[in-house]
């Protein structure tokens, strides 16, 4: 399997026996989902409603650290916390393999968008997330990632300058600002102190997030992780201004706090949290730059205006980290 197209395999016969090998019969009905780090597909199930099939990106997790992603996901819904978790199987598996690639099986669940303006619905996540945080809180993950500067930052910020996708004329003020940045949040994480980091959800934003009439649910724990509590909040944070961000942070911990107490200094991280998603993501799309799906969903990346674009984020967010 070639690492830089792993899914080249991928056709609709070997996807729709990989289903049949764990038991089900497909009608025949295949439809692909929007997704670029795994494979989804709606399946057709002969007498039976649609599931989901998530292919896995090889070489990306361990099968330990896939396993708990799932099982913090049924712990979650365990606890009555509306998450779409993966199908166990007749055998107790939720994780399955066939002709190399790893798949999991999950129902299918509707809904529509949550509404970031809408403080009610901010106030139902709030509460939402808390629960989701106090059995997050009960034990640590052991095989997935520690969201901190250096894998969040440092490493994907090395990743961009050793395979070169910086363009000539801007490496030396790139460089010169995303050191300042990175020197920056490591020093607000060094004057944190001891940051309690917590299983999360870890991608908190309002695409993994289906609304329906009884509230929120979450679609996807693919980039769970161990981070402190603020990592899933602030992304619901749309607010044009900062008054009216802190309107909608009011109303999240409002309903945060009447399951899972938070430390308000970690507040304090929410402009060098959004920094390092920044570089993160800038890395996560360069990792995948030779999946044909990637040039062709994100055409604007690894173009001279999108490094000048994120060199004056970047900027900004220097005066910002100044400012808090």
């Amino acid at each position: 399997m070639n690492t830089s197209t792993p899914y080249a395999n991928l056709d609709p016969s070997l996807i729709l026996h990989a289903v049949e090998s764990v038991g089900y019969e497909c009608s025949g009905g295949l439809f692909p989902l929007n997704s670029y780090e795994n494979r989804v597909y709606q399946i057709g199930i002969e007498d039976g409603p649609p599931l989901i099939a998530k292919f896995y990106r090889p070489f990306r997790w361990s099968n330990e650290a896939i396993l708990e992603e799932h099982q913090f996901a049924l712990e979650l819904l365990a606890h009555e916390i509306p998450v779409v978790a993966p199908i166990v199987s007749a055998s107790g598996e939720t994780l399955h393999t066939y002709q190399d690639f790893r798949f999991a099986l999950y129902p299918r669940k509707g809904g529509h968008a949550l509404e970031l303006e809408n403080l009610e619905q901010l106030e139902w996540m709030g509460r939402f997330i808390g629960r989701i945080h106090a059995v997050g809180a009960c034990k640590p993950f052991h095989h997935r990632l520690k969201l901190d500067v250096q894998s969040y930052g440092y490493q994907p910020y090395r990743f961009l300058l050793d395979n070169h996708f910086i363009p000539p004329e801007l490496l030396h003020n790139y460089q010169n600002t995303f050191d300042t940045v990175l020197q920056m949040i490591d020093q607000r994480f060094q004057d944190m102190g001891q940051i309690h980091h917590i299983r999360l959800h870890g991608d908190c934003h309002a695409g993994n997030i289906l609304w329906s009439g009884t509230g929120p649910h979450i679609v996807d724990l693919d980039d769970c992780l161990m981070g402190p509590a603020i990592q899933d909040i602030w992304m619901l944070l749309s607010g044009a201004t900062v008054q009216e961000s802190k309107i909608q942070l009011a109303s999240l911990l409002k309903g945060y706090r009447q399951f899972y107490d938070f430390d308000t200094s970690e507040i304090q991280l929410i402009e060098p949290l959004r920094a390092l998603r920044m570089i993160h993501y800038s890395a996560w799309l360069a990792k995948r730059w030779e999946d044909p799906a990637f040039p062709r969903s994100f055409p604007w990346f690894n173009t001279p205006r999108y490094w000048q674009d994120q060199l004056q984020h970047m900027r900004e967010q220097v005066e910002l980290l100044d400012q808090t």
